[in-house]
């Protein structure tokens, strides 16, 4: 068998096994090891490093796509300065993951733009590129998929879905009340997780209000048990982020007015 048949047939079990970035790259590769004088074993290994390398990018991005974060904010973008509530070295501590091992939650309590949502997202994609599957919802869209679900007799795959990520981050509860079905909702994808999965939380109301969330403050008293028997709070406080921006530009365009030092 000449060396263009044993080509052709090498690519013919690359294609096989379905290695399609080694295929791709198998003449490249081939070149490189003839320059290089590489061994047999020296030149399936950078042969087969290629694959991996295509196999880990394709699974990063269906993580990233199941993630369905709503931003590409990273925890390193949180300006811990402008917010002297937040422990700068508890989130140093929860970018470990290692709170992900115990099936910790974190609650992120505090009124609207003090970087709630942000250091959510943050843990998202630290989970996410340490090849953890997250999930990112708002209260009020859970609520709507599982009463679609519910009247679609899907009850039990959306409770299902909703089990299934490592982190789960729920955020905005609180803002719309969750009052009969999304209440329940958000109950048992609470007691579901309970102890097997993360869930990171965002809510602009303190724990001790969370009866006006609910009709029922049994459920609100229950889900709380759950979600605070093994947990991290942060409860932030300070200047919204949005507001401090929004006269930093006022003040700058003041500065550069038409009549400005006159």
């Amino acid at each position: 068998m000449n060396e263009a048949s044993v080509y052709q047939q090498l690519r013919g079990h690359l294609a096989t096994l379905r290695l399609a970035a080694a295929a791709e790259a198998l003449p490249a590769e081939l070149e490189s090891a003839r320059q290089e004088d590489l061994s047999h074993t020296a030149f399936l290994e950078k042969l087969l490093a290629v694959e991996v390398e295509a196999v880990l990018t394709r699974r990063q991005n269906s993580l990233a796509r199941f993630a369905c974060l709503p931003s590409p904010w990273r925890l390193d973008d949180f300006d811990f300065d402008a917010q002297p509530s937040v422990d700068r070295k508890l989130v140093q501590e929860l970018a470990t993951l290692r709170f992900l091992e115990d099936a910790t939650n974190v609650l992120l309590v505090g009124p609207p733009g003090v970087g709630k949502t942000m250091l959510a997202v943050g843990l998202g994609w630290a989970a996410v590129e340490a090849g953890y599957r997250v999930h990112y919802t708002t209260a009020a869209e859970l609520a709507a998929k599982c009463h679609r679900a519910a009247l679609e007799g899907r009850w039990s795959t959306a409770m299902r879905f909703y089990a299934g990520a490592r982190l789960l981050i729920v955020d905005e509860v609180g803002y719309l009340p969750l009052a009969g079905e999304a209440g329940a909702a958000l109950f048992q994808v609470v007691t579901q997780r309970y102890l097997k999965g993360s869930i990171c939380l965002t809510t602009n109301l303190g724990i001790s209000s969370w009866g006006r969330i609910f009709e029922d403050p049994m459920v609100a008293a229950a889900m709380l048990d759950r979600l605070l028997h093994r947990s991290v709070v942060f409860n932030i406080d300070g200047e919204s982020y949005r507001m401090r921006a929004h006269r930093a530009r006022a003040e700058k365009m003041l500065g550069k007015g038409p009549n400005h030092g006159r």
